[in-house]
């Protein structure tokens, strides 16, 4: 079973999102790429390196990552700043980082999305952009769960990594999500500083209920079982995915 492996440090990437030819032709013409500060991802500005993915609109070359840029330099500006030929838009006004690129280069192997996700940004690496086969080992994740997701992998259980659904108006991003033929299983893994206390608890239990009633089934393993028994974990997944019918195919 194929999987990235990464040794040592990790140089420090991130793959964006391109919805519109007009922003494309500005990476690929003037080289820079817009985030609005509301949504940048934690560490964002210490990224060294940028890649794309590519929706739809781009033909033959959607749903995937096929481009990387080296990032040049990181500033702020208001949209209307950025894009002054569209003054009307109603995000005018709101603050962006500008982040300047160096020339594009093509990755060694595309990194296609094999099932339909919403993508905003990938945190990841300039290793892992390099030796990626598909999105699911882009992600740079909690040691926890890139263990639980790589035995998983070799185990013949294929799982989708920081999944988004939306349920009842609220969006909520799996650890791991495994579509099964009768259900949709949810996995997640549980780090003993963050799932603590009761106001955490509390949150993990409504958002739960809310998935359990739009029809997911939700497994939770916490770190020190992940870490000290990662078997147990595998067959109680095995076990699951078996009594909601298998995995079913590729596509939704």
């Amino acid at each position: 079973m194929w999987r990235v492996r990464v040794f040592g440090p990790e140089t420090p990437a991130l793959v964006g999102i391109v919805t519109r030819m007009k922003d494309w032709e500005l990476v690929r013409s003037e080289h820079w790429y817009r985030i609005p500060v509301r949504n940048a991802p934690e560490g964002f500005e210490s990224i060294q390196y940028l890649a794309f993915y590519q929706t739809r609109l781009f033909g033959k070359e959607k749903w995937a990552v096929k481009w990387y840029a080296r990032v040049r330099g990181i500033s702020k500006a208001t949209r209307r700043e950025l894009l002054p030929d569209e003054p009307a838009h109603a995000r005018a006004g709101a603050e962006y980082y500008k982040v300047e690129l160096g020339e594009l280069q093509r990755l060694p192997h595309p990194i296609p999305s094999h099932r339909w996700r919403r993508i905003v940004f990938i945190p990841t690496s300039l290793e892992r952009l390099l030796h990626a086969r598909e999105i699911n080992d882009l992600f740079k994740v909690s040691p926890i769960e890139e263990k639980l997701y790589f035995t998983l992998q070799d185990a013949g259980l294929p799982a989708e990594r920081q999944y988004f659904v939306r349920e009842e108006g609220s969006g909520y991003m799996l650890d791991m999500a495994v579509f099964c033929r009768d259900n949709n299983l949810d996995i997640e893994c549980d780090g003993d500083t963050y799932h603590s206390g009761r106001d955490k608890a509390d949150q993990d239990r409504e958002r739960d209920n809310t998935l359990t009633t739009a029809g997911w089934h939700i497994l939770r393993f916490s770190g020190r079982r992940i870490l000290r028994d990662t078997g147990h974990c595998v067959d109680t997944v095995k076990r699951t995915v078996r009594r909601l019918g298998g995995v079913s195919g590729a596509e939704p």
